[in-house]
């Protein structure tokens, strides 16, 4: 898999991909308010498709991972650059990685935990405060669940 870090791609090419998976670049969670399009990342490219992508930012001696989309779910690709995120960490010495997620993903919440995540805490009515900023958040989220709260995750780094 071509592993790309994201300033190597034209911006255009990040914000569509941003429209198409979230509806704009904008990523609005109890940490900030994001352009992803602006924010440090890898790219896994397919010929010249994104097929993943993930952005984080380095504050405070932490990381904290903003966002991250694998298309092609199962092969590695969300792994990958997960671990190429943690490689920087540790190189630039950092001590922790953190992560939010909202209370309908449970196949974030499993992904990240068998990474070595760990559950730190909930932000209850997170995404309800976030909709005043991007009222396009849904009020439903996967299976059907309310789409309220995010669950914060952190992960040690040695």
């Amino acid at each position: 898999m071509d592993v790309r870090p994201i300033r190597e791609l034209p911006k255009s090419k990040i914000i569509d991909f941003f429209e198409l998976q979230w509806g704009s670049p904008q990523m609005v969670i109890s940490s900030g308010v994001y352009d992803c399009s602006e924010l440090e990342g890898f790219t896994v490219l397919k010929g010249d498709k994104i097929i993943g992508l993930i952005t984080y930012i380095t504050q405070n001696n932490e990381c904290e991972i903003i966002s991250l989309d694998s298309l092609d779910e199962c092969k590695g690709i969300g792994s990958l650059l997960v671990k190429e995120v943690e490689t920087l960490a540790l190189i630039q010495g950092l001590k922790l990685i953190r992560l939010v997620t909202t209370n309908d993903n449970l196949l974030a919440l499993k992904f990240y935990q068998k990474r070595g995540y760990r559950l730190s805490k909930i932000i209850n009515n997170a995404v309800e405060i976030a909709r005043t900023v991007k009222p396009e958040i849904p009020l439903i989220g996967n299976d059907g669940i309310p789409l309220r709260d995010e669950i914060e995750l952190v992960k040690l780094l040695n």
